[in-house]
């Protein structure tokens, strides 16, 4: 009967621990302020709105990240197989600095913004961040149809992208 008990919650654990895709963020994501290239702090939600209407593929990412500077060659063929999607890049840096070097370095082309908190922030905690890079695709009408994909993914990028042309 023990066993039982250890099984059930472990199976329960372990499907709520579970990285389901969602469809749409969080009010707590929503409503957290991210720092704009030109110093303004921005309601997430007000940033999303510019983008109805288009393919949005968002890249949480951070200068100083092995990973996301290993992929940034596969954003940038991204990028140029797909010039009708708009991209979002989300910066989890420490410092406005390092953040903009990177954009500059890496010649990344996108909008810009930066987390308040980085990787342990409100904003991360409520977009369930727990690895950079991390991309999530949202439809023409706001609805996230890719919530968790990391660099190995692209794979599964191109084809979510390419089902939504």
């Amino acid at each position: 009967m023990k066993k039982l008990i250890a099984y059930i919650v472990l199976v329960f654990v372990s499907i709520s621990c579970s990285h389901a895709q969602k469809n749409v963020f969080s009010k707590e994501a929503l409503a957290e302020k991210l720092l704009s290239a030109d110093g303004n702090q921005i309601a997430f939600e007000n940033i999303l709105k510019k983008y109805r209407g288009k393919t949005l593929v968002i890249e949480v990412w951070a200068s100083w990240c092995g990973d996301c500077i290993k992929a940034m060659p596969k954003i940038k063929e991204l990028q140029a197989n797909n010039s009708n999607v708009a991209y979002l890049f989300i910066s989890m840096d420490k410092t406005a600095d390092k953040w903009k070097e990177g954009i500059a370095k890496h010649e990344l082309q996108g909008d810009h913004f930066m987390a308040n908190d980085q990787m342990k922030g409100v904003f991360a905690k409520a977009i369930d961040l727990d690895w950079i890079p991390r991309y999530i695709i949202l439809d023409k009408n706001g609805k996230i149809v890719l919530y968790r994909a990391i660099e190995t993914d692209f794979d599964k990028i191109n084809s979510t992208l390419k089902s939504l042309k």
